[in-house]
């Protein structure tokens, strides 16, 4: 069994880690959810022509979804071992850093650009001609409406799911990892997979309702299958936790993490 000096650094070294993966993947959702990508042209599958809310719609989503469920499944792995408070520390962190990341983009895209550089890049790779500046603007203030709507919805988002999650493990006694992880991810992600949409796509960009609907629809329709493929790598996370900090020692972290959150609700 570890002494306590070396399990107090191996505990702070996992929050650490938890911590940079949660905020890494986090503000690279940020940056590249601007493109809206196609499931099935990736696949190399026909459209799915989803029926929903009166038309069919097939799989196009913010490339932010990518990193997503990264982002949802570090979050419920630290809140299993570093209860509600740590959740909510490094939530409030990340917001801060996407807050400060739009302040750096909005003050990159208003500098004139270089002669030369628009030179050398007026055409793109098909012979097009091309305004560098004027595309590099257009994605990039595009992306800051992601961001403002992505800081409001990450908020909303990490507070229900860190909610439900606490909720879920009191009802459960501890029990049925899959079932808190999973049910917390698929209520904070309703809310969350409209709510950036709305901000990003209707209130800073020339989308409609039905589109922001629909799109909308799609995006937690992904997130939620993907929520439930990825229940295995919860287990896996726990067994490597177990593994590094001891069965004894990962179980007492958890406890504790969860007489916290009990403590706090």
């Amino acid at each position: 069994m570890p002494s306590s000096s070396t399990f107090e650094q191996k505990k702070q070294f996992l929050f650490l880690f938890l911590c940079g993966l949660f905020l890494t993947n986090a503000l690279i959702a940020e940056i590249i959810g601007v493109k809206i990508f196609s499931v099935e042209s990736f696949l190399g599958t026909n459209p799915a022509q989803l029926p929903i809310f009166g038309t069919k719609l097939d799989f196009n989503m913010s490339a932010g979804v990518v990193n997503w469920p990264i982002v949802f499944i570090t979050s419920d792995i630290i809140n299993e071992y570093f209860g509600k408070k740590g959740v909510r520390r490094i939530s409030y962190l990340t917001a801060g850093f996407i807050a400060y990341m739009y302040i750096a983009i909005y003050s990159t895209t208003s500098l004139p650009p270089a002669k030369f550089w628009l030179e050398v890049n007026n055409q793109d790779s098909y012979g097009n001609a091309m305004n560098i500046d004027g595309a590099f603007n257009q994605i990039f203030r595009q992306g800051l409406g992601i961001m403002l709507g992505s800081i409001v919805a990450f908020l909303i988002g990490q507070v229900l799911d860190v909610t439900v999650f606490s909720w879920l493990r009191r009802r459960t006694g501890g029990k049925y990892i899959w079932l808190r992880a999973t049910g917390s991810t698929l209520f904070s992600q309703l809310v969350d997979s409209f709510v950036v949409i709305f901000i990003a796509f209707y209130l800073f960009g020339n989308w409609s309702v039905t589109q922001v609907v629909q799109v909308g629809s799609i995006n937690y329709l992904y997130k939620g299958c993907v929520a439930l493929l990825t229940t295995p790598v919860l287990y896996v996370a726990h067994y490597l936790i177990n593994q590094y900090l001891g069965k004894e020692n990962a179980h007492q972290l958890a406890n504790e993490a969860a007489a916290s959150s009990f403590t706090a609700m």
